[in-house]
């Protein structure tokens, strides 16, 4: 009775400094002897610094600097390279990375190393590969739990709550072969387009660090834009393996909804489920997409899971057999989705995947969309506000760290936030309409012209078999993935190049095309705006080279369920991008 009685009059610790202190075991995680000198603050490309700074060795860096997954894979599985020499070199990338630009979340060296010998003990034993995905280092989101590992999800109040359990998904790759090795950051909340939360900080864009490295999953996107990672899991709502795999010159896939296994990973909004979260691959090479999403559906993760689809890996939809089997598609092009203008950089790769398209035998046309893509805007705003974010004040409110209302550095948070006398504390967020909480006949109405709205998209899709002169509707769209490259930090003004297809459930990739060209990517004089929001991104761009260096990707979306034909597709369209001189 008295334990506890003192245990309830303990004085509780300081957001503040549960989160330093977080944070500094992070930092003694690394060993000494891979850290390096750091380059000078104004560098702003870094993604030489693990060839220049010593850590790594030849070999290391060989192995690090093979971005094809499935060469990988072989290399692996007949034991040229060892799962722990490959999971060594990773983490010692992985570490480096983290250094420059503050990539990382939980680093469990000891573990990864335990699960890579096994496997090595395994294949020496057997003379057989434990599974589809052998030896291969795959780095997680920091929202896929491991048992024994905090998910904090970039909470403070989430600090010192060990998984119980593994999240379906780990499992699943674990009995693949694969390893998991590290966990990356995520902005606070994950409902961002950025990446920066108080407890372990903001991380940067490798090819430019005065640029955003992208969100929710940015530390997944700035970790493999480093070379730090062969492969790893993001999660989609809005544009959240997307966005950062694009800024970061990736290839990655939104699947549709409940495709991948979730279960058993923390989410905010838990239980809305009108636009669900996926997780999904981000990687360096285009042959990640199909061996992850390939080796987890030969899982059977519907097993495991009671929301995922049963659905098994559909070889023919990959080979494009309802595409013409890959020869002479059609695809459609949308220059804009009405509501903001693609900068300069932007326009020009859509000119280049058009013309390397044509060149390849396919045909283009423009697209134009059946509904105005303005009419999502309030159903997602209505749907992803339909609590007024209560169950952000709820966590933050645990620990006393605010909620966060800006990714914009110039304005650090506060201390944390109250609510005024006799009145609710409601989450506010920069750029956004304040929430509403809806009614339960509100929501539903809500719910109801998402269908309207996915109806009315199908509808239009399908009667473009009148124009593509193939007999089959348009067999993809390509789009922006957003209006700019990665934009300065606090800029992620626009994110419904991606969102649409959340509400629709389309599952879609992104590839890269090129980068940011002072020379060519001249600003441009407008005086006629779509609307407040297209000026200021237009604003955006008053120098070419402040974007220096960022990649710029495109997206491929196909119609749901279609991942296959989706990853067959992206595959098409990047050797036909290769091939375009």
């Amino acid at each position: 009775m008295g334990d506890t009685a003192t245990a309830q009059s303990a004085p509780k610790e300081n957001w503040k400094s549960v989160a330093a202190r977080k944070k500094a075991a992070q930092t003694a995680a690394i060993p000494k002897e891979w850290i390096i000198e750091l380059p000078e603050a104004t560098r702003r490309n870094v993604t030489s610094v693990p060839k220049e700074c010593g850590v790594l060795s030849a070999k290391e860096l060989e192995i690090t600097d093979l971005k094809d997954v499935d060469a990988l894979l072989k290399k692996l599985a007949s034991g040229e390279w060892s799962a722990v020499e490959v999971t060594t070199a990773y983490y010692k990338r992985a570490v480096v990375a983290h250094q420059v630009v503050n990539c990382l979340t939980e680093i469990y060296i000891d573990k990864a190393l335990a699960w890579a010998t096994e496997l090595d003990k395994a294949l020496a034993a057997t003379g057989e590969p434990v599974g589809p995905l052998h030896g291969l280092p795959i780095s997680l989101k920091d929202q896929i739990c491991i048992e024994g590992l905090d998910t904090v999800m970039g909470y403070v109040a989430w600090v010192d709550r060990p998984a119980a359990k593994n999240a379906v998904l780990v499992d699943i790759l674990l009995d693949a072969g694969a390893v998991p090795f590290v966990r990356t950051n995520v902005p606070q909340t994950l409902m961002w387009g950025e990446t920066f939360n108080v407890v372990f900080g903001r991380t940067l864009n490798p090819h430019n660090r005065n640029l955003a490295a992208g969100g929710s999953s940015g530390g997944e996107g700035a970790l493999l834009g480093m070379g730090g990672s062969p492969l790893g899991v993001g999660s989609d709502i809005g544009g959240s393996i997307r966005n950062p795999a694009a800024v970061n010159g990736l290839y990655g896939l939104r699947p549709s909804y409940d495709r991948i296994p979730y279960e058993g990973a923390v989410n905010s909004g838990q239980g809305q489920e009108a636009i669900s979260s996926v997780l999904g691959p981000m990687t360096r090479h285009v042959s990640g997409l199909k061996a992850f999403t390939k080796a987890v559906l030969d899982a059977k993760p519907w097993t495991r899971d009671p929301y995922c689809v049963r659905k098994p890996w559909d070889e023919a939809s990959y080979a494009l057999a309802e595409h013409g089997r890959g020869e002479k598609l059609c695809f459609a092009i949308m220059w804009d989705d009405g509501i903001v203008r693609p900068l300069p950089p932007v326009r020009r790769a859509l000119q280049r995947a058009k013309a390397a398209l044509e060149a390849a035998g396919h045909t283009v046309v423009d697209w134009v969309p059946p509904v105005k893509h303005a009419d999502f805007r309030p159903v997602v705003l209505s749907i992803f506000g339909a609590a007024a974010g209560e169950d952000v004040l709820e966590t933050v409110q645990q620990s006393g760290e605010p909620a966060l209302s800006t990714m914009d550095p110039s304005k650090p948070p506060k201390d944390r936030v109250d609510a005024p006398e006799g009145g609710k504390l409601v989450w506010k967020r920069d750029g956004r309409p304040d929430p509403v909480a809806l009614s339960s006949y509100e929501f539903f109405n809500v719910c109801w012209k998402k269908r309207e709205l996915q109806r009315l998209y199908l509808e239009g899709w399908m009667a473009t078999k009148e124009k593509t002169g193939t007999g089959r509707p348009v067999d993809a769209i390509i789009t922006p993935v957003g209006p700019y490259p990665a934009p300065p930090h606090g800029n992620h003004i626009h994110a419904f190049f991606t969102t649409w297809c959340n509400i629709l459930d389309y599952p879609a990739s992104v590839f890269p095309v090129t980068v940011v060209d002072p020379q060519l990517d001249l600003p441009e004089e407008r005086t006629e705006f779509f609307g407040p929001e297209d000026e200021k991104v237009h604003a955006l761009y008053s120098s070419a080279d402040i974007f220096k260096d960022a990649p710029i990707n495109l997206q491929l979306v196909g119609q749901r369920w279609e991942e296959e034909a989706v990853i067959g597709m992206t595959e098409l369209v990047d050797a036909a991008m290769a091939a375009y001189k």
